[in-house]
């Protein structure tokens, strides 16, 4: 029997269906979304619950005249199958970005891989319209969870009198922001929902109005009364005081609802929020009863949910233990996340010390400040956050933790190339952005043992220290390469070549000059960089240095500086990541910019020709 999706090329194919067909087309959506993350790992859990949603908004909408613009954008894989694109491969190497990607269709206007960034996006995208006298429309689609993020209300604050033809969708599927209250909320939302409801509510509006010197007063007063019901009924209507008109909540699963509150959406031209409830996981019993596993999930069996291969113990994993131990000699410690409790490896401490773990939610600047204000007020805090979204706190840990020095440690996880997630999560920024910022010192460690001491170094030292960490485990080191984790260790080969690197490189580093004969210097405390390393450095007639960094601001040129300032004359070469990496394994990334064994034997042959 013909699938429906199969005669899915292009968004306009969508607008062809009934309701029943559209019905029938959510189930198939999710099967191929399921059939097609288990093989490659992704996000289910979100593009499960997002499916009658994406497909109302393209039933309604005009992509890409009317863009849509996701907020994260790990909920577009239904968006991507109607705009005609096979997720077959999804996230790895010559498949699909697992984020919106402009390079890839027309109908992705705007990257999106960090939270709270679409309705600013959206009303630049629907101010540009209103310049040129466009009155389509432009949809953002924002998660609960990302109303965390305090860009989410600059932008709402600039938006809600900006006249624009702006659609905010907010996505509730934890109903963290307005929550249902039962029957009376749904009976209104269905109402709400209805023609019929709008007409009559702006004939009204419109008849009032034209009563001379008392229709003015009747319709405030109405207004009034009817603002009154909703806040009762729906707690907040934070929305509207920002300047939008409020629709819902609405059953993000009941498609006909869904449809007909956007066509009203549509219609209204001004800039309008669309409360919509979903669940997370919708369709599939393993990714409905356990949203969190299944948020971001490595290849599964589509039968049961069991993963393919169990999940190794990781950097995380042993940066949560380690926390948890000192925290246990240590009261004051206390462990940050934004909202990443079990990405970082903090599950266990929020559970074990409640009164000394704070989520803040996606709100990295906030944390940053937070954990300054903690340490201002005696404490030790650890802010636990992805190299990728440290960046987002950049004039936080400069401006309140360094100026006015307060000790903050910050766990840096995912440092480094990341694999799937692609250029919007690569850590190969938070070293450049670092080593500006005077007074931190930045640890790198190559493995678990070295992870501990560099913690606790940083938890007895001040000012703001930064362990910075890969994904994935330790890896495998030569028995002679072993180090004794002081700030640098140097390994002298027989060869006039120094292979120089640091964190897990160090691994392929040290099996590369197994084989080739050449001296490896070893860095710990990254930055900032000791005299003593240097001078060993000058010594030889080739150095070459490997990093997983971007080039500017790496510690690499910082080492060239210092080589350079003590006089060094010989060949120097820097081995480091060449502007935003795609997504791929992360031994694939490695590989392609010349950073695994393979490539630093060659470099090494090459310079000892």
């Amino acid at each position: 029997m013909k699938k429906i999706l199969d005669g899915i090329k292009l968004p306009s194919d969508v607008k062809k269906l009934n309701i029943e067909q559209l019905n029938l087309l959510c189930g198939e959506l999710r099967d191929e979304i399921t059939e097609k993350v288990s093989e490659t790992g992704g996000h289910l859990a979100s593009n499960l619950g997002t499916v009658e949603l994406t497909v109302a908004l393209h039933y309604v909408f005009d992509s890409p005249d009317e863009p849509i613009i996701w907020d994260v954008g790990h909920q577009c894989y239904t968006h991507k199958i109607l705009t005609g694109r096979d997720i077959t491969g999804i996230r790895t190497e010559g498949g699909l970005s697992g984020f919106p990607k402009s390079a890839e269709s027309e109908h992705d206007i705007f990257v999106a891989g960090h939270a709270s960034t679409s309705i600013s996006a959206a009303l630049g995208i629907a101010q540009a319209k209103k310049i040129s006298g466009d009155e389509g429309s432009v949809v953002a689609v924002v998660g609960d969870g990302a109303c965390s993020g305090g860009m989410i209300y600059e932008a709402m604050n600039n938006a809600g009198r900006s006249g624009t033809n702006l659609v905010v969708v907010l996505n509730d599927n934890e109903m963290s922001i307005s929550p249902n209250v039962g029957a009376m909320a749904k009976y209104l939302a269905n109402i709400r929902s209805k023609e019929s409801y709008f007409r009559f509510k702006d004939n009204l509006e419109h008849t009032l109005l034209k009563i001379p010197v008392i229709g003015k007063g009747i319709f405030s007063v109405l207004r009034a009364v009817k603002t009154f019901f909703k806040d009762m009924f729906y707690s907040s209507n934070t929305f509207e005081h920002f300047g939008f008109t409020y629709i819902g909540p609405v059953d993000g699963h009941n498609i006909e609802m869904l449809i007909r509150t956007l066509r009203r959406a549509q219609s209204i031209k001004k800039p309008v929020l669309v409360h919509v409830n979903t669940v997370k996981g919708r369709g599939y019993k393993p990714a409905e009863e356990n949203p969190s596993k299944f948020h971001g999930v490595a290849p599964f069996y589509k039968e049961n949910g069991e993963l393919k291969k169990e999940s190794a113990d990781s950097f995380s994993s042993e940066f949560g233990k380690i926390v948890c131990q000192l925290a246990e000699n240590d009261e004051k410690i206390c462990a940050i996340t934004a909202a990443m409790t079990d990405g970082t490896g903090l599950r266990k401490f929020s559970e074990k010390y409640k009164n000394r773990f704070f989520d803040v939610g996606i709100a990295e600047e906030h944390a940053m400040t937070f954990a300054a204000g903690l340490a201002a007020g005696g404490m030790k805090p650890v802010f636990a956050v992805y190299s990728t979204f440290l960046q987002r706190a950049y004039d936080q840990i400069l401006h309140d933790a360094s100026i006015e020095p307060k000790h903050v440690v910050l766990g840096i996880d995912r440092a480094g190339i990341v694999g799937g997630d692609g250029e919007t999560h690569q850590g190969t920024f938070d070293v450049p952005v670092l080593t500006t910022i005077p007074g931190t010192v930045i640890y790198s460690p190559a493995d678990y043992k070295e992870l501990r001491t560099d913690l606790e170094k940083a938890f007895s030292a001040k000012g703001v220290q930064a362990v910075r960490y890969p994904r994935d485990s330790e890896k495998d080191i030569p028995e002679e390469y072993l180090a004794d984790y002081r700030d640098f260790n140097y390994f002298k080969g027989e060869k006039d070549c120094l292979i120089i690197t640091y964190g897990r490189l160090f691994s392929e580093a040290a099996f590369a000059a197994k084989e080739t004969g050449a001296s490896v210097l070893k860095l710990g405390k990254i930055f900032p960089l000791e005299q003593n390393p240097v001078d060993i450095a000058k010594k030889y007639s080739t150095v070459l240095f490997f990093e997983e960094s971007v080039k500017n601001g790496s510690i690499a040129e910082h080492f060239g500086t210092k080589l350079s300032e003590a006089g060094f004359k010989g060949n120097y070469n820097i081995h480091c990541v060449s502007g935003f990496v795609s997504h791929m394994k992360a031994e694939n990334a490695i590989k392609l910019h010349g950073l695994d064994r393979e490539s630093m034997k060659t470099a090494v042959k090459e310079a000892l020709k």
